[in-house]
């Protein structure tokens, strides 16, 4: 029987029990007790209590959930020695949610039950070959009705692991999906330009019509078409 002291737990309302995302399997112990990883120290990761309405449009409530689930997992891969492969899994279940409308749906809509969300994440996790840590905390979130701040996680968990090697974040948006070969050339240029390894946070926004936003920090380096073309805009009025 696995000891769950310093596991994370699940609230056990939701038909299954309690489960720990160190082991993925399930405790007894009370799912509502400070939560302990090495070091740190987190303290009510959830409360089964909670309904979707008081919470799904709360965004300072859903950062601090993201944040908490991503500390989770960080200070598990961490002391597991496992950074690496749970920042892949992350990675190709954000590219998942990103390519299949059917999951990004299930992932972010208030209509699915806990129970539902858990057995169709499950499987595609399974399906996808993700596993360990990653998996359990994903199943966490599901059991917990928690599947909403994935995403918001998955962005924080990056951050904290750009913090732990010593790099810089960088959130670009651009026009259309970047290929390796772009990534990898736009963080050579920024690591020349910023003097550090660069971390990529990507979205995409087919408005910008073409190039990229980037930010580091609180500075904005532009380069998108659209930007150039408003300013076109706006000296053209300021001369008429």
């Amino acid at each position: 029987m696995p000891s769950h002291n310093r596991c994370v737990i699940q609230p056990a309302n939701f038909g299954a029990g309690p489960v720990c995302i160190r082991c993925g399997g399930p405790s007894k112990d009370n799912p509502f007790k400070a939560l302990e990883f090495g070091p740190s120290h987190i303290r009510g990761l959830d409360r089964a209590s909670e309904n979707w309405d008081q919470v799904a449009d709360t965004t300072s409530l859903s950062s601090g959930v993201a944040d908490r689930y991503a500390n989770a997992l960080f200070e598990l891969a961490n002391e597991a020695g496992s950074l690496d492969s749970a920042e892949r899994d992350l990675k190709n279940f954000a590219a998942l949610i990103a390519e299949s409308a059917d999951l990004k749906r299930l992932v972010n809509s208030p209509v699915f039950s806990a129970d539902d969300q858990f057995r169709a994440v499950s499987a595609v996790l399974e399906k996808a070959g993700i596993g360990g840590l990653t998996a359990n905390l994903i199943k966490v979130a599901a059991k917990n009705r928690r599947l909403f701040v994935v995403p918001a996680m998955i962005t924080a968990f990056g951050r904290s692991l750009a913090r732990h090697r010593g790099e810089v974040t960088a959130e670009v948006t651009s026009a259309e999906p970047l290929s390796d070969k772009h990534v990898g050339e736009l963080k050579a240029a920024l690591k020349a330009s910023l003097g550090k390894d660069v971390a990529l946070e990507t979205t995409v926004d087919p408005s910008l019509i073409g190039g990229l936003i980037v930010k580091v920090g609180s500075r904005m380096i532009d380069g998108s078409l659209r930007t150039k073309l408003n300013s076109l805009k706006l000296a053209m009025k300021e001369v008429g």
